[in-house]
């Protein structure tokens, strides 16, 4: 054992290989035999050896300056099956500027791929990236039928937003839902709101992996029996087709105040005779920047997208492809935002 911090010359002079052929071997780069990467990395653990965090950031930004050109894309692979319904105003996605804003920070240009769009298949869309060397994929799902799970991921750093795509099971960033949900009913219990409705579609519940049912029940056990108002499950994928269960579920349930969607559910509250705030409180379970009259769980788009990009170029730099053996899971909270359309404190 050294006496002193062991150094990358003190491994390559006991393998008997060069400094850099150390430096790959302990970063996993693919140029380095296999055999000679486990001699490299046995003889730096007996050694006690540990890299230099500073060093080892900067060496990464010195190299990425190198291979950008190699690697100068990331990949946003987005679905667009219009018999789905998900593409619409009621469902809100990633946005791409947010993507590329990071992204340049990182020397990386974007490009976005439409599976389903102008007959991109997956098996067409794998040729392409291929093609074109690109090596970083983001996936976006916005489908049931998920075209995006019949790519193949083993060559390339990727990165999935939210739930919907279970398999195969990649790196991913989401919402942290049942915070949401939680902090929206413990902000409105603070302004006396006791009748807490929520009306989403199945696919909000299951993009969330079950974050807004799950935190809205659990929210509920602390309520007396006669406030806790049962989840609506909006009939269709299309809002506008909900009306006459949403009508029924109002009618049975009386709420006064309601979190769900910023398209139709206005309407129809007014269809019903209900003047927001005065009669009912809205709050839209998905609020953006643009949404001022409303208030809102902000579910901070521009953070997830930073963490997926920031989870891609860590991938890259370490040389990291394919479905990991253990996902990594980033999950971002959401914030409240007040706003007009509920009771002030």
């Amino acid at each position: 054992m050294f006496e002193r911090t062991p150094t990358l010359h003190d491994i390559a002079r006991e393998v008997g290989v060069s400094v850099m052929t150390v430096s790959r071997a302990l970063r996993n780069a693919p140029r380095v035999a296999p055999e000679t990467r486990a001699r490299v990395q046995a003889v730096a653990a007996a050694l006690g050896y540990e890299p230099d965090p500073d060093l080892a950031r900067l060496m990464h930004r010195v190299r990425s300056r190198k291979t950008v050109r190699f690697r100068a894309v990331i990949a946003v692979i987005r679905e667009e099956v219009p018999q789905d319904n998900l593409l619409g105003p009621s469902y809100q996605y990633v946005p791409i500027e947010a993507i590329r804003q990071r992204a340049l920070g990182h020397g990386y240009a974007v490009e976005e791929f439409w599976l389903g769009r102008e007959g991109l298949t997956p098996k067409r869309l794998q040729k392409i990236l291929l093609a074109r060397g690109i090596e970083g994929v983001i996936v976006s799902p916005q489908s049931l039928q998920l075209p995006c799970s019949k790519l193949d991921y083993s060559p390339f750093a990727s990165v999935a937003f939210g739930y919907a795509m279970r398999e195969p099971a990649l790196h991913m960033c989401a919402g942290n839902m049942t915070l949401g949900i939680q902090t929206a009913a413990e902000q409105l219990t603070a302004r006396g709101y006791h009748r807490i409705g929520v009306a989403v579609t199945q696919w909000i519940v299951n993009r969330s992996q079950f974050g807004y049912s799950g935190g809205f029940f659990h929210f509920q056990q602390s309520l007396p029996a006669e406030d806790r108002i049962p989840l609506l499950l909006l009939p269709h994928n299309r809002i506008e087709r909900g009306f006459a269960a949403f009508s029924k579920w109002m009618n049975e349930n009386r709420p006064d105040v309601l979190i769900s969607f910023d398209t139709h559910v206005p309407e129809w509250l007014t269809r019903l005779g209900l003047r927001v705030p005065d009669d009912i409180g809205f709050v839209v379970h998905d609020w953006t920047p643009a949404m001022t009259s409303c208030a809102g769980i902000y579910q901070r788009r521009d953070h997830l997208a930073a963490a997926a990009v920031d989870l891609i170029v860590t991938q890259l730099s370490q040389h990291e492809r394919g479905v990991p053996a253990v996902a990594r899971q980033i999950m971002i909270p959401p914030q409240w935002i007040n706003g007009p359309s509920v009771r002030k404190k």
